[in-house]
């Protein structure tokens, strides 16, 4: 089974990728990118999975849009549940600018065969497709208090809060199930975190892609057991994992 995880430009910057492959038990990473177009990224998840194979590709992006203005119910419900840890996500609508991008995205990967699977069968094979947030997927899974606030603020802060979740996906995702078994090739891709603008930014992309190809793995792994869905197909969905003790 096969895991891709999109953070995916809303508008026109690059998407970070990642593709993992459960093999004998372990998940392993097989790579880690970042694109530019949508074109590109396409072509990168048709490069991952040929025609028929089974696997799950989670987006960090709204591909399921169906209220013309205001918020969707899961934008609603990631406040309602995880607003305490600041991570309520922003509100999508078919009337904001992305909205065409992220829900024609979607659109592509169904015709590709990977349908939404806001439930699912756990460990059944297929091709489907998830709508994921890493903030709360990051609280969920580390235990903690608040996001790790690496998007917004001083270079030094974005660095620090960056290299918390890179040590996190290092030290923890290795220790669950199913686990991370490939370290040392995380760290052939990103051997250090930087210290400048641009090159931050495309690091936390990567690193964003790794934890939605986790969360893909984690639904595939678990189904309702030990992850929350927040709507349906019908208002839009989000999958996150449960809190882990």
């Amino acid at each position: 089974m096969k895991f891709l995880g999109i953070d995916l430009g809303w508008k026109s910057q690059p998407s970070g990728l990642c593709y993992l492959q459960l093999i004998d038990g372990k998940l392993e990473l097989q790579d880690l990118d970042r694109q530019d177009s949508i074109a590109n990224i396409l072509a990168w998840v048709d490069n991952c999975v040929k025609e028929n194979y089974s696997a799950i590709v989670a987006v960090d992006a709204p591909t399921l849009i169906p209220n013309a203005t205001g918020s969707r119910l899961p934008d609603k419900l990631t406040h309602k549940h995880f607003g305490k840890y600041h991570a309520g996500c922003y509100p999508a609508n078919l009337g904001l600018p992305f909205a065409q991008r992220t829900v024609n995205f979607g659109l592509e990967l169904e015709s590709r065969g990977f349908l939404h699977a806001p439930t699912m069968e756990a460990q059944k094979p297929g091709r489907y497709q998830i709508e994921v947030f890493p903030h709360p997927a990051i609280v969920q899974l580390f235990g903690l208090q608040r996001i790790l606030k690496y998007k917004k603020g001083r270079i030094s802060d974005r660095h620090l809060e960056l290299t918390k979740l890179y040590n996190y996906i290092a030290d923890i995702l290795p220790t669950l199930d199913p686990p991370l078994s490939t370290v040392p090739l995380v760290d052939s891709f990103i051997s250090s975190i930087p210290k400048t603008g641009a090159a931050l930014k495309a690091t936390e992309d990567k690193l964003d892609s790794i934890i939605c190809a986790y969360v893909a793995a984690y639904w595939w792994y678990w189904g309702e057991q030990r992850n929350l869905v927040l709507g349906d197909a019908s208002t839009g969905y989000i999958v996150i994992p449960k809190k882990i003790d």
